[in-house]
């Protein structure tokens, strides 16, 4: 039987047994066949079944030969090891030959962030005389004052935004829903979208819901939203490297700073495990030098 029947399996297992978005069941699926086209040329021959751990072990040296970074190397692991376990669990195989497999040590990767005046910055460099300059506005509202990620922005709905009780319902990772608090700015500018701009766009079928629209009347993807953020930085002489998610690290990081219980950002994120929202104590040192000299009896002289 090929490796193609065991890699359907294993993608209809992920989808229905752990509820993974279209985005990840892709990067799993792309995790497996990357090991499958390294045994085809170094080991031709070779069913899920005879697959030991010294071959795997192999394919990570490779892996780390080919320039891989620890992070990718680590996640492709990780993807190997669910994979066997599905096959074990099938009956394919007798035993998991990725369960031993190492991880390479990973450093404690911090994201980039804004500082909240370079956040006024790219606020500023929006064009409100035009109707994108609206909907650009009330994205970045969004994106900011609720932390979310770039697909969850993409795929939000009219229907999900309850504008009197002040949240939105957001559908994360895994399928999961979190109400998320939006603040009066971004519920004002989201008004001012949906009534005086939205309203004029001609809408395709099947998009009648989705909030941020395009000129042609479908929703947003991903890569113009990237687009979007990474003109208005330009435009407002910001030199970091940007993305939406940069929004999104620098809304956790600003609550954090203003003092946000660490259980209720991350909430408010949508992490599974409150060791992911804890990066963010790590991610401003002089901040928390500030505190100290500001606030211990014996931090001035």
């Amino acid at each position: 039987m090929s490796w193609a029947i065991y890699i359907r399996g294993y993608t209809a297992f992920l989808r229905l047994e752990k509820g993974l978005s279209d985005n990840s069941l892709e990067a799993y699926r792309r995790d497996v066949e990357k090991l499958v086209r390294y045994l085809e040329e170094h080991q031709p021959g070779l069913s899920p079944s005879d697959i030991k751990l010294n071959h795997l072990q192999d394919f990570v040296k490779w892996l780390n030969q080919e320039g891989m970074s620890a992070r990718s190397q680590a996640r492709i692991i990780s993807g190997l090891r669910t994979f066997f376990k599905y096959l074990l669990l099938e009956d394919v195989i007798r035993a998991n030959p990725a369960e031993l497999l190492e991880s390479p040590r990973l450093g404690r990767a911090l994201p980039d962030t804004l500082g909240v005046d370079e956040v006024e910055k790219l606020f500023a460099a929006i064009d409100l005389s035009s109707p994108e300059g609206e909907r650009n506005k009330a994205m970045l509202e969004v994106l900011y004052g609720c932390g979310l990620r770039v697909s969850e922005l993409v795929n939000l709905k009219i229907s999900e935004i309850r504008f009197n009780d002040g949240f939105i319902s957001v559908i994360g990772k895994g399928n999961k829903q979190r109400l998320v608090p939006v603040g009066d700015s971004a519920l004002q500018q989201l008004r001012t979208y949906l009534r005086q701009v939205r309203v004029h766009v001609r809408i395709l079928k099947g998009q009648e819901d989705f909030v941020f629209l395009s000129s042609r009347g479908k929703k947003l993807t991903r890569v113009m939203v990237f687009y979007i953020i990474k003109s208005l930085a330009e435009k407002a002489g910001i030199r970091k490297t940007i993305s939406p998610h940069t929004l999104r690290h620098s809304f956790a990081t600003h609550l954090i700073e203003g003092g946000a219980d660490l259980r209720a950002v991350q909430e408010m994120l949508g992490h599974a495990s409150i060791t992911t929202t804890e990066i963010y104590t790590h991610l401003d040192r002089e901040y928390l030098r500030r505190n100290i000299l500001d606030y211990h009896p014996r931090g001035k002289c």
